[in-house]
């Protein structure tokens, strides 16, 4: 790695990674551009010996270890905090990047000469194939996959490969830690929007991403997607979340009810076309439960999001599609197959 001070300062959050931490770690070691790097990488609570061969083949990456595991929001919080670069690059565990990933991002983010948080074109690990260029947002903050390539803006990247001038996420406030972990890209990029910051999707270069590694699931499989109860808890809690933070008024008082609603028919319709109530009690019914646990949060992150806002309502939705996504999803692949 380069001894000057660091450019940009690449985070890693890691849990029991030992499978894909050498592709990832390799990836930024062999960056193009003679780019001063500095490789943060947060373990926690592996079990796996990923601390071990960190210190052993790896011994200028900066080593957070944590006793217990926290989430991907705290862990990243915590690299930031240790950080000294003036751009940051969250890279999940599970991605390794193009050689030329840093530069090309760099010259972006350079050439824009104003704060944005940018992403590159991800790749299957497996197929090799697109999988987006970022995501626009349905309605309902489903992510829509962005295949366009003359489409730079977006309204989010995905944390698996998220560039950040430091100086934003400070101003931001970085993850809300009561996430844990899934949709902080989400909230982070629509906290960005508001406040008028680009978010923006690069054509060049790109990371390959081995997708559904840290919570199973989330990618098309034989033609069905497949997902766990674990990682929808999460989505649909997390998400709603951000809908409640970010959704510019007044149509929030309209989408946010129904967006609720359309939740619970859905997790009863999931419960009995399969004759199980796991899927009303144990993903949908408890976004109820938290909301309500965490509605002082909710009000005080709604209260900063909305007071910082310089862009107009319009200008906010211009990267949605209309469209619900669940329902295209359901047209093209059928039920998910949920493990």
């Amino acid at each position: 790695m380069n001894q000057k001070p660091p450019v940009v300062s690449v985070c890693v959050a890691n849990y029991n990674g030992m499978a894909v931490l050498d592709d990832c770690l390799k990836s930024v070691l062999r960056q193009q551009g003679n780019i001063p790097v500095e490789i943060l990488l947060h373990d926690d609570a592996s079990n796996d010996g990923s601390v071990t061969h960190i210190r052993e083949h790896y011994p200028d990456v900066v080593l957070i270890e944590s006793d217990v595991n926290v989430g991907f929001c705290i862990a990243n919080n915590r690299m930031v905090t240790r950080a000294r670069g003036q751009f940051l690059l969250l890279l999940n565990n599970d991605a390794a990047l193009h050689p030329d990933a840093l530069q090309a991002l760099l010259q972006e983010a350079t050439k824009l000469g104003q704060p944005a948080i940018l992403t590159l074109p991800q790749y299957d690990a497996t197929t090799g194939a697109l999988v987006d260029r970022g995501c626009l947002l349905d309605p309902f903050y489903n992510p829509v996959p962005n295949l366009n390539p003359n489409r730079a803006d977006v309204a989010m990247v995905i944390g698996a490969c998220l560039w950040i001038p430091k100086t934003l996420w400070d101003e931001l406030e970085g993850f809300p830690e009561w996430f844990g972990s899934i949709a902080e890209d989400m909230y982070l990029c629509c906290r960005a929007r508001l406040a008028g910051y680009a978010v923006r999707a690069l054509a060049v270069s790109g990371y390959r991403h081995w997708q559904g590694k840290s919570f199973g699931g989330n990618k098309v499989t034989a033609g069905r997607l497949a997902t766990t109860f674990y990682r929808r808890v999460l989505s649909e809690r997390n998400k709603t979340f951000v809908m409640m933070i970010t959704f510019p008024a007044p149509l929030a008082m309209l989408l946010v009810p129904l967006h609720l609603v359309l939740l619970l028919l859905e997790g009863a319709a999931l419960s009995l076309l399969h004759l199980n109530g796991s899927y009303l009690q144990r993903i949908y019914l408890p976004v109820l439960s938290a909301l309500w646990r965490h509605s002082r949060e909710l009000r005080a992150n709604r209260f900063s999001a909305q007071n910082s806002r310089r862009i107009t309502s319009a200008d906010f939705f211009s990267a949605f599609d209309c469209y619900p996504h669940k329902l295209r999803m359901l047209w093209r692949h059928g039920l998910p197959i949920l493990q």
